[in-house]
């Protein structure tokens, strides 16, 4: 049996690479090594919580393929949801207690993303690969990705985030910048009829426009210093993943200074308000209240070479998968405004789930 790849990025090709040279848990050592020049790329994770360590290597070996490797596919074993964290009433109750803190004037809080997870057990090793190899094929748009989070030290160490992110963080391709932020959703519909009512519906909803409204606005604030020239779509186009609608705007720019890197303005972006919230340091606050430490969940995942090129997308739709890969983490979360509805939005969770647990062959 080969080894597992320490990283994978599968979108419009594939970036593969194996072995780690140098680990960075600090973002700043690896921004100080691209910018010496003594490290050709750099990849991996960034946790949601940017204070905590970041699971960041140079690889020993790292090649740029038109495809995912033809690996030896595994036969998954039997996958059982052991656990949900929390119960789906206290996930109710923490989106009730988001809103009435959202519906508080004086709080000052416009949207927060509320997340919960999934424990899962399998009765053999899973093969992360497979699973990933599963996800891609699902809906090859997606950006699928693989991760060993060793670099990141502590309970980490063995751990794999393995997903299939349909949000592109930040593109870099010279001076120029691509986002592709993502907020609202709705359910797909095995029934043509149904699934096109359902992103009608989504593309009509005044709270999903309002909340997306919030991610473009907040991205827009941040790239506007960074870049000469900057184009946002005037309006969030529909986009549809295996399981779920979204309202998606393209937003693309002219870096003013080169020496920015995809990993600089990974880092300036993100938690973007489609994971935190508006104003983001009050959402990461209640998130970290109601939710505790997401690890890498929510995070980005990406690579950035030392002529500062690079992709990053944002790590939802996945799973971490434990040391002796007999466990996993499964994630999901939806976007709370004022007018959110905590029954809806566990609902819109349940929805998200279905990409990963497809991929991993629990069955509903």
């Amino acid at each position: 049996m080969t080894r597992e790849p320490s990283f994978v990025m599968a979108s419009r090709g594939a970036v593969v690479a194996d072995g780690v040279h140098t680990a960075f848990p600090g973002i700043a050592d690896a921004r100080a090594a691209l910018a010496s020049h003594s490290a050709p790329i750099i990849l991996g994770a960034l946790p949601f919580d940017m204070t905590k360590p970041a699971a960041l290597i140079r690889p020993q070996t790292v090649q740029f393929l038109d495809a995912l490797p033809d690996w030896p596919l595994r036969e998954l074993p039997e996958v059982q949801i052991a656990e949900t964290l929390p119960a789906p009433e206290e996930h109710r109750a923490r989106i009730a207690a988001a809103v009435d803190r959202l519906r508080d004037p004086a709080a000052g809080l416009h949207k927060v993303v509320l997340a919960r997870a999934l424990r899962l057990t399998a009765d053999g090793p899973l093969d992360a690969r497979t699973v990933l190899h599963r996800l891609v094929g699902a809906d090859p748009s997606a950006n699928g990705y693989l991760v060993d989070l060793s670099a990141a030290g502590g309970g980490c160490s063995g751990s794999v985030l393995v997903g299939a992110s349909p949000e592109l963080l930040v593109a870099r391709r010279g001076d120029q910048v691509v986002c592709a932020p993502f907020a609202g959703s709705a359910a797909r519909s095995p029934d043509p009829a149904t699934d096109e009512a359902n992103g009608a519906a989504l593309a009509a909803s005044a709270k999903d426009r309002h909340e997306h409204q919030l991610v473009v606005d907040a991205i827009r604030e941040v790239l506007a210093p960074l870049c000469d020239e900057l184009d946002v779509a005037a309006e969030p186009q529909l986009h549809k993943t295996d399981a779920v609608w979204h309202l998606a705007t393209r937003v693309t720019g002219r870096l003013r200074d080169k020496s920015t890197t995809a990993l600089d303005l990974a880092v300036a972006l993100h938690p973007t308000p489609a994971v935190g919230g508006v104003p983001t340091a009050d959402a990461a606050a209640l998130i970290a209240e109601l939710e505790g430490d997401r690890g890498f969940y929510a995070g980005a995942v990406g690579w950035c070479d030392q002529r500062g090129d690079g992709r990053w997308v944002v790590s939802i739709r996945c799973a971490q998968l434990s040391a002796d890969r007999r466990t996993a983490d499964a994630y999901s979360g939806g976007g709370i405004v004022a007018e959110s509805d905590p029954d809806d939005e566990v609902s819109e969770t349940t929805t998200k789930f279905s990409t990963i647990l497809s991929a991993l062959g629990v069955r509903p």
